[in-house]
């Protein structure tokens, strides 16, 4: 599966854009100006996506890539 298909999965399932999720990560303090936190971990966000947002591990990783700055 493409990364660009993950995204789309993932804005179906859960109504949220891959901005929104941006947005999102910046809000719980993961992000400061679009950049990792110093002290955060993938699997602190990919734990959240999942949690809160019932992503698969695939899925969560997808949108934890694209937060990191993956965009193809």
């Amino acid at each position: 599966m493409s990364f660009a298909t993950y995204l789309k999965n993932i804005e179906e399932k859960t109504g949220k854009t891959p901005q929104d999720f941006q947005l999102l990560a910046e809000q719980k303090g993961y992000t400061v100006n679009g950049a990792m936190g110093p002290t955060i971990k993938a699997t602190n966000i990919i734990n959240w996506l999942k949690s809160d947002y019932d992503l698969g591990h695939g899925h969560a990783t997808a949108m934890y890539a694209y937060i990191n700055g993956k965009r193809e």
